[in-house]
């Protein structure tokens, strides 16, 4: 079986990060922690003008959070550090002074829509179906839910969080705003992901700079609101609801 990994790879100045986790591309914390280094890391790159976020795989974008560590918190502490693994992506992504475009090929859960939401063009495969689903374990998405609804919208966020058994396809995505276009296939996909970001290394970086700033406008607050809402799911997880349906799925 494949080993988790997250890998960097730099053609014509843009950055690809790929992570992969042989569980659908969900995501354990030692994972998370290392793709939050690697897009600070590449947004302090002198050499690279664009990032492309991608994972590995032709199935699953991301599954969301690794059920697997999910299962062992026995502590509200233990909880708040499990769950401040995607806020600390989020935060890494949000304050990057680089454009980040979305590679979605495949289906995306939970955090994983998270991911896609705090890129700041997404493009995707018609295969892309989203789903929050942590409402089925007795959680929510709280860490994810800015970042989603600052994408799509409270409606459309509220929608798919209380309607935690569907997954909404590509084009509903397209048309909330968290998808700018939907393709084919993957080829396409990656044809097209290639042409916009090696377009973006022809502007001037000072502006796009200046642009991403407008564009996360308002979230100045984020590194305490999503601490505070790793802290809600990490109290949440103990819970009686939770802790039995989390034995369904051991």
């Amino acid at each position: 079986m494949s080993k988790p990994y997250v890998k960097q790879n730099i053609v014509n100045e843009v950055v690809y990060i790929e992570f992969f986790h042989p569980a659908h591309n969900s995501l354990p914390g030692n994972v998370l922690a290392e793709l939050a280094q690697t897009i600070t890391d590449a947004g302090n790159n002198k050499d690279v003008k664009v990032i492309v976020l991608k994972s590995g795989g032709d199935r699953t974008f991301c599954a969301g959070a690794s059920f697997e560590e999910l299962i062992n918190i026995d502590d509200a502490a233990t909880g708040k550090v499990f769950f401040s693994g995607f806020a600390n992506v989020i935060n890494a992504m949000r304050k990057c002074p680089k454009f980040i475009i979305g590679r979605i090929q495949g289906k995306t859960v939970g955090g994983g829509v998270g991911l896609a939401a705090s890129t700041d063009y997404c493009m995707a495969t018609k295969f892309a179906a989203i789903k929050l689903s942590e409402l089925n374990i007795g959680i929510g998405p709280f860490v994810v839910g800015p970042a989603i609804e600052r994408k799509i919208g409270l409606s459309a966020m509220s929608q798919i969080a209380i309607d935690a058994n569907s997954f909404y396809p590509a084009e509903w995505a397209e048309q909330k705003g968290l998808f700018t276009q939907v393709y084919e296939s993957t080829e396409a996909l990656d044809n097209a992901v290639k042409a916009t970001a090696e377009h973006l290394c022809t502007y001037n970086p000072e502006a796009m700079v200046e642009m991403k700033k407008v564009f996360w406008s308002g979230t100045d607050n984020w590194d305490d609101l999503l601490a505070e809402r790793a802290a809600t799911s990490g109290r949440l997880v103990l819970s009686e609801f939770t802790k039995e349906k989390l034995k369904t799925y051991k």
